[in-house]
């Protein structure tokens, strides 16, 4: 009989985490740092993505900052090259990098649908696709992005949001269906609406059309979610445990699509 026993301790895999370093990336980091997976934190703000490695690495852990913007293909393979030489090779990917933006169809223009899409899913593209063959080689890997609920349900205002995540889903599917047989899972975690500096600031802004009571009330379980809840997840899919789960579409949404 196999011991299970606290089995979702990390072996010390390195891992990678864009937008790392605030919201769900940061969090992440945080849960998978304590984990002792080495942590690479890719973010488009410098100081930002230095100001969590530091925190992690006061806490014990080994973290490393990179500022890379994710939609520039080469500077996020010059980032993982540096991974490498500083941590190793990578075996975890975390694709939290996105943006978010609201506007009525009919007045989305070419240039907001491009920047959206090509952070969000284009985004993804790259980080993955740069980090792959890492996990090839060691005939293991885990690859968990971040989509959105509202890929799955649809929303109005937000067709350039909901399409790019929509993408991230179909995405990791379809990493799923080729890299699974190689020892790599691909799974998504589309969260619901989650208490995040962004989401606060679309809150104050208008651009969130319901605020965070209204939501927490309409929720099953009575609150909206914590950059934690999706953290967890994704630790847990990172685990040897979840090596029978791939191309899953895993909602950490507090029961809004039961």
């Amino acid at each position: 009989m196999v011991d299970n026993t606290n089995s979702i301790e990390a072996t010390n895999r390195v891992a990678v985490v864009t937008g790392a370093g605030s919201g769900i990336g940061l969090s992440v980091a945080r849960q998978l740092g304590a984990l002792h997976h080495p942590v690479a934190l890719l973010d488009r703000s410098g100081a930002a993505a230095q100001k969590a490695a530091d925190e992690l690495n006061e806490q014990g852990a080994t973290a490393r900052a990179f500022e890379v913007d994710v939609v520039d293909r080469p500077g996020v393979d010059a980032a993982l090259e540096k991974v490498r030489a500083e941590l190793g090779a990578v075996k975890i990917m975390v694709t939290s990098a996105g943006i978010e933006a609201t506007a009525p169809f009919a007045d989305i223009d070419l240039a907001d649908w491009k920047r959206i899409i090509d952070v969000n899913l284009t985004g993804t593209f790259n980080s993955v696709q740069s980090a792959v063959p890492d996990m090839i080689e060691a005939g293991w890997g885990r690859i968990i992005t971040i989509s959105s609920s509202s890929a799955q349900s649809g929303a109005p205002d937000r067709a350039h949001y909901v399409a790019s995540k929509g993408g991230v889903i179909a995405l990791t599917k379809a990493l799923a269906y080729e890299l699974s047989p190689k020892g790599i899972t691909a799974n998504t975690i589309p969260p619901s609406i989650i208490d995040t500096p962004m989401a606060r600031a679309a809150e104050e802004s208008g651009e969130m059309l319901i605020n965070f009571e209204a939501l927490a009330s309409m929720t099953p379980v009575r609150r909206t979610g914590t950059p934690h809840d999706v953290a967890a997840a994704t630790a847990f899919l990172c685990s040897d445990d979840a090596g029978f789960i791939t191309g899953q579409i895993i909602g950490v949404n507090g029961g809004w699509y039961l």
